[in-house]
């Protein structure tokens, strides 16, 4: 983040003690007392770096903060010094040891700076109000060769957002009179340039004409898109004006206009009779905060009319995006305090709608228009799809890689979904696939906006589309690469660009053989229908190790926990089947990142075992997918964890309290397949092929086949014999080379805790297959009910048997 000189200086600033920082502070005394000259700028750009180097307050000298104060008032300061010593005092708040006043500031500049110290103490004197009434007062005393006005516009517009109940009635108007006077009357000729020379002639020093960003003479009244050479004082506050207007209006009305006309304002709203009032409104005389909105929507009207032009600077046409931006929140703000501004703006912001799509660089300007439809569409009965298609098609498809614009569309869809009717939630939902490229491209900033987004994308008709693009959302972001790298003219390319190492895979990406795939990750619109991605996994395998991907890969196991929180509220039987179904499909076809499939894995399995808690009776309707799971060996060592689960489910669901259409046919080739299956697991020896088997698919291998002997008591010998030998076998010498002793240790009391159990058949199928009533939890809490006492009384009874106890 800094340079490694930076970060010298800020280690040796955050390493000075305080014996040191005293001793420091009384050179700075010795300076300020008697030479404010470039020593002791030097010395205060070392205390600030030293104050502000550390998360804790440092602790100045009295003495020393008292001449910091003072040297801030005083008038013939240079300006350097003043604005280091404001610095100082600002990182040293909250402290008891100010003194400063705004009315001992001789001038309106150093006004600011002090008032920018005592805002910083958090009001805890009521700063925040004295700052505010001091300024006022300025404000009602100016003349027109009075102070100037330009150093305190910011810190009032601080004020009105800290505390916008400290303004009486009066100035409210006072202020709203000047904002008028400023936005509406600057003059429209350039300013005198600062220094003249002798030999200046007055042709010389004749000011000309304000112009546009184009170059051409301004036809208009001046504004922030005004260009010249020099300003005059009016026209700096022209701009200050414009940039606290949005503030301003929103204070003491954030929702609606102002009680005085707020009836009047609500029949005229929906009906022609708006448009006549607001004609109307231009020929009788408005109070101050009525002839505010309507020199603030002229001076909107006016912005976007200049930010038509084509700009001859670099800087001006960023400043023609942001003031346009601006311009149509302000319009916003208008619409809904005097509803009869709504019908004068709607054909001017279609016409910019028109204009933004053919225009690449105004993409920012499509939020707040999209912004202003919703709020104000309904009470003017304008369509406007196009511009959430805008905003949901073309936004994420070209500009997926702009890291501000993926966080403020993400967040607008957040923020408005109460605002969404059924049509436009369609159109959202629709859209998940281009919203995932902001995901995929920058994920870490936006994982925690997503996860808050998931539950209103996801519904009966996406989830499996939405959990096949989840699991491959790593690969998204390896084709979002590539189709940057192979874009002609890309607007903006990534730091680093890994597809210049690995020049196959952008031959795959133009590959017309493998467009058809490429096109499938990159669309636009949910297809309804979900492809099987190995062969991109495998062309787009050299990406894997890029730092976006992996970033990409960390958080889809966030994702996918927030994508099952949503679809367990609402799947049926038949989704849920669905689902349980592509997690075991999909378990064994990832996207190969380093300890992606690891995390995605534990996410899996966890969320089967939810899935089949939800929906009992999965087991039975999957048998025969289950039994092909288990039967393979090879899934407990390339899934070790979705394993684990799905043999779990088995023995926890696999009966008939769960599903009446379980029969002991059923159970009995699920038992022959895991007895099978632990067979092969404990007489095979680990190797390169076959690594050790974690000791937890042992006991749930062996756990479940007791479970499923409860429920069909002829396999009860089999399943003892089988236990018993495991047993013997964890004891003995040869379990050294299989298990570490502790996971040996592990097996053999699981073992010996089975075969206690299974000595009493009935307490085990008590046990291991309890009724609904069985499940309250009273059973679990009262020793005199059934489940503890069986247990207590299996305890006993064994316990006569010393060679089956443990130990």
């Amino acid at each position: 983040m800094f340079t490694a000189a930076a970060e010298s200086l800020i280690h040796q600033a955050r390493e000075i003690q305080d014996e040191e920082l005293q001793g420091f502070c009384s050179r700075i005394i010795k300076l300020l007392r008697e030479d404010l000259g470039p020593a002791t700028v030097d010395a205060l750009q070392r205390l600030f770096l030293i104050v502000s180097a550390t998360k804790y307050p440092r602790r100045l000298d009295k003495t020393c903060v008292d001449l910091l104060q003072a040297t801030l008032c005083l008038p013939t300061c240079p300006e350097q010094l003043q604005v280091l010593c404001a610095a100082i005092l600002r990182e040293m708040s909250p402290s008891d040891s100010l003194t400063l006043s705004c009315d001992r500031a001789p001038n309106t500049r150093q006004m600011s700076l002090v008032a920018s110290v005592l805002l910083a103490q958090g009001d805890r004197r009521q700063e925040v109000r004295s700052v505010g009434q001091r300024i006022f007062t300025v404000l009602e005393s100016r003349q027109p060769e009075g102070p100037s006005l330009r150093h305190l516009l910011p810190v009032l517009s601080k004020v009105v957002g800290l505390a916008p109940g400290t303004f009486q009635e009066d100035q409210t108007d006072l202020l709203s009179k000047r904002l008028v006077d400023w936005l509406r009357h600057a003059s429209v000729q350039q300013g005198l340039p600062h220094s003249g020379g002798f030999f200046s002639t007055p042709r010389a020093r004749q000011p000309g004409p304000i112009t546009e960003v184009d170059g051409a003479v301004a036809s208009d009244f001046f504004t922030v898109l005004s260009t010249g050479q020099h300003f005059t004082e009016d026209q700096w506050l022209n701009v200050q004006a414009f940039s606290m207007l949005r503030a301003w209006l929103l204070h003491k009305s954030p929702e609606g206009p102002s009680t005085l006309d707020t009836d009047d304002k609500s029949e005229l709203e929906g009906s022609t009779l708006s448009v006549l009032s607001a004609a109307s409104t231009a020929t009788r005389l408005l109070p101050p905060r009525e002839r505010l909105r309507e020199a603030a929507f002229e001076y909107c009207q006016r912005l976007i009319e200049q930010s038509n032009r084509r700009a001859l600077r670099k800087g001006d046409a960023d400043l023609q995006k942001a003031c346009l931006v601006e311009a149509i929140l302000i319009l916003d703000v208008l619409c809904r305090q005097d509803p009869s501004f709504l019908y004068r703006t709607l054909s001017c912001l279609k016409a910019l709608h028109t204009r933004l799509g053919t225009d690449p660089g105004s993409e920012r300007a499509v939020l707040p228009l999209a912004q202003f439809f919703l709020n104000h569409g309904e009470a003017a009965a304008v369509g406007s799809e196009a511009i959430y298609q805008h905003l949901l098609t073309r936004l994420p498809s070209e500009h997926f890689h702009n890291p501000m614009l993926a966080f403020e569309v993400i967040r607008f869809c957040r923020d408005n979904l109460p605002l969404f009717d059924l049509h436009l939630l369609g159109i959202l939902k629709s859209s998940f696939p281009n919203l995932f490229k902001f995901l995929a491209w920058n994920s870490p900033p936006l994982t925690s906006e997503f996860v808050g987004l998931l539950p209103a994308l996801v519904d009966a008709g996406t989830a499996v589309e939405m959990l096949h693009m989840l699991l491959d959302l790593p690969c998204l972001t390896a084709a979002l690469y590539l189709q940057l790298r192979s874009s002609s003219s890309p607007s903006e390319r990534p730091l680093w660009d890994a597809s210049l190492r690995t020049p196959g895979c952008l031959e795959a990406f133009r590959d017309p053989q493998c467009q058809g795939l490429f096109q499938h990750l990159l669309r636009t619109k949910a297809s309804g229908s979900a492809e099987r991605l190995t062969l991109l996994h495998q062309l787009l395998q050299p990406m894997a190790s890029c730092a976006r991907v992996a970033q990409c890969a960390e958080a889809v196991p966030a994702l996918l926990q927030a994508f099952f929180s949503a679809v367990i509220q609402f799947a049926d039987r038949a989704l849920t089947t669905q689902l349980a179904l592509l997690l075991l499909e999909r378990s064994d076809s990832l996207y190969q990142v380093p300890q992606y499939e690891a995390r995605v894995h534990r996410v899996l399995s966890s969320q089967f075992l939810a899935l089949c808690q939800r929906n009992p009776s999965l087991v039975v309707e999957l048998a025969r997918e289950l039994l092909e799971f288990v039967g393979s060996v090879s899934n407990i060592h390339s899934r070790a964890g979705v394993f684990t689960s799905v043999v779990w489910a088995i023995g926890e669901y696999l009966s008939v309290t769960c599903d009446r259409r379980c029969t002991v046919e059923q159970i009995n080739k699920f038992f022959e397949a895991l007895e099978a299956l632990l067979f092969e697991v404990t007489q095979s020896r680990p190797s390169a092929d076959q690594p050790r088997r974690p000791p937890q698919v042992v006991t749930v291998l062996m756990t479940t086949l007791t479970k499923l002997a409860s429920r069909s008591q002829d396999l009860i010998p089999r399943v003892s014999l089988f236990l018993s030998k495991m047993r013997t076998l964890a004891q003995g010498p040869a379990s050294s080379s299989t298990h570490s002793e502790e996971d040996a240790e592990a097996i053999r009391i699981r073992a010996t805790e089975l075969l206690n159990l299974l000595k009493m058949p009935s307490v085990a199928q008590f046990v291991f297959t309890p009724s609904a009533e069985v499940c309250h939890p009273r059973y679990h809490r009262d020793t005199n009910t059934s489940l503890p006492l069986a247990l207590h009384m299996v305890s006993r009874l064994v316990e006569k048997e010393s060679n089956l106890l443990p130990g």
